[in-house]
């Protein structure tokens, strides 16, 4: 799957939650650019990076040509 044919949006809650984890916005934006990407569901779609302390896991949903993360 071409991540670059797709536009990334990321709620307002997603990024306050990542900030209140101590997430930095560039964890998320290096997960969702070179990160494993695992479907479930009809349009559900998981971003994984595995780093030395911790797993960052990124959890959206594909609409049309966006992809929505919660």
């Amino acid at each position: 799957m071409d991540i670059n044919t797709y536009a990334i949006e990321i709620t307002h809650h997603a990024f306050l939650q990542a900030l209140k984890r101590g997430i930095h916005p560039d964890y998320i934006e290096t997960t969702l650019r070179k990160g494993r990407i695992k479907h479930y569901g009809k349009h559900g779609i998981k971003f994984i990076q595995k780093g030395k302390k911790r797993t960052i896991i990124c959890v959206g949903q594909i609409v049309g040509t966006t992809i929505k993360i919660f």
